[in-house]
């Protein structure tokens, strides 16, 4: 049973994709190597890193859209209701008759001797 544990901590110590320090490495091919890997990985990185971002855009553009037709239903909504508003006013009886002037001043002309 320990040999089967032991084992099995074998596999999990695969090589793990990511940055390694590759100034370790001795000889010009395995340098290159471990160059050539970091390369792959950070490309793999910046692609999904890429994708993630692109479908978050995507996503955000096709909320803006939606938002713009909620807003064009609720303004649409909004005119109607003012002239539904607008429409019963007539009905009502017209006024024409003008305010006096409060500024008007008495003629005192006369009284002056």
């Amino acid at each position: 049973m320990v040999a089967t544990l032991l084992g099995g901590g074998a596999t999990l110590a695969q090589d793990v994709p990511g940055i390694e320090i590759c100034t370790a490495e001795k000889t010009m091919e395995r340098r290159t190597s471990c160059l050539q890997s970091n390369v792959e990985f950070l490309q793999k990185s910046f692609d999904k890193a890429r994708l993630d971002q692109q479908q978050k855009l995507d996503a955000a553009n096709r909320q803006i859209e939606a938002l713009k037709a909620s807003v064009a239903t609720l303004q649409k909504s909004l005119e109607q209701s003012q002239a539904a508003q607008k429409k019963p006013e007539p009905a009502a009886p017209a006024k024409d008759a003008s305010p006096a002037k409060p500024d008007a001043k008495p003629d005192t002309k006369s009284d002056a001797k």
